[in-house]
Order: C-alpha cells, then sequence, then structure tokens
C-alpha cells in the first residue's frame, strides 16, 4: 500500500514549530483563517467547527475544536461545551448519512501523554469504524487504508452537513 500521506506525521513534520501555546502557530487557530477547502473545515458554528483530521484514523474521522485556543475540556465555558457536544452529535448524524458506518470512536486525548497530538488546542474526534477496519495493515505494516483522498471527503461530508438538521 502506498500511503505518502502518513510520512510527514510518522516523521513528525507535521508538527507545530515554536511555542505550542502560540495561537499563531497553532494549525487549529491558523486553520480558521484559511478557506474551507483549503484547511479542510467541513462546518462553522459561532463558538466551534468540524475539520478532517490531516491523519486520519478512518475515512471521514473528523475533529470537533473550539475557536478559542484552550488546552482542557475544563476551560470550556457553557456555551461552548453546549456547542461542542452539538457539533459532536451532528458530526455523527451527518457521518452516518454520508458513509454509513458501523459505529463510531469518540474521544479527547487530554495532554501529550494521553496522546494528543496538539495538545495546546482542545479537539474531540469522532472516528466512523466498519466492521473489519482493523486488519493486518494497521497491525503488521503500521499503516492504515483510506479509500478516498481528504477534498473529496471534506466536499462529501460539508455537503451533507448542509444537508442533514441540525
Amino acid at each position: 500500500m502506498w500511503t505518502p500521506h502518513r510520512l510527514p506525521y510518522i516523521r513528525g513534520e507535521a508538527k507545530p514549530a515554536g511555542d505550542p501555546n502560540d495561537p499563531s502557530v497553532c494549525p487549529f487557530c491558523v486553520a480558521v483563517n484559511q478557506p474551507d477547502d483549503e484547511a479542510l473545515v467541513v462546518a462553522r458554528g459561532t463558538l466551534v467547527y468540524a475539520v478532517l483530521n490531516l491523519f486520519p484514523y478512518n475515512a471521514g474521522h473528523l475533529l470537533v475544536v473550539p475557536y478559542r485556543h484552550i488546552p482542557d475540556l475544563t476551560d470550556l465555558r457553557a456555551d461552548e461545551a453546549a456547542e461542542f457536544m452539538a457539533f459532536t452529535q451532528r458530526a455523527v448524524r451527518v457521518l452516518r448519512v454520508a458513509s454509513n458506518p458501523h459505529g463510531f470512536n469518540i474521544g479527547i486525548n487530554l495532554g501529550p501523554v494521553a496522546g494528543a497530538g496538539i495538545a495546546a488546542h482542545l479537539h474531540q474526534h469522532i472516528v466512523p469504524r466498519w466492521g473489519g477496519d482493523t486488519n493486518f495493515m494497521p497491525v503488521i505494516g503500521r499503516t492504515r487504508v483510506l479509500p478516498q483522498l481528504l477534498r473529496d471527503t471534506r466536499e462529501l461530508l460539508a455537503k451533507t452537513w448542509a444537508e442533514t438538521s441540525a
């Protein structure tokens, strides 16, 4: 399998340079100032947005991210927490319509030791799962097979998001 998009992640080249607490180098803070198709933003809310993961575990792997640069779930204000969860619920509905997954992994990694690649900016993962999607490739080859380009996935999910009620 040829998965060149994973190499920058494996080498650590995709990690933000500079102070991770500096919003000017935070990829989530930078993304909100780019066009949606370039940043792979699927939908924008008032306080949070949904974006495709650049290094997905599965096709359609979405992140829900607050606009405010905060590191911890406990830093969310009540209005942010409400929209954060509403966007997570909406992401599940959209992925069900667009991709018909059999299940989901949903979670937050708080801190680098918990697996957070970008620990300085809170984000929640919504990973669609299908029966048999964990086979020998991730176990032996340390490679995931994605059947669709990220830009095509973004276009599909953005269209479905717009067409799916909240």
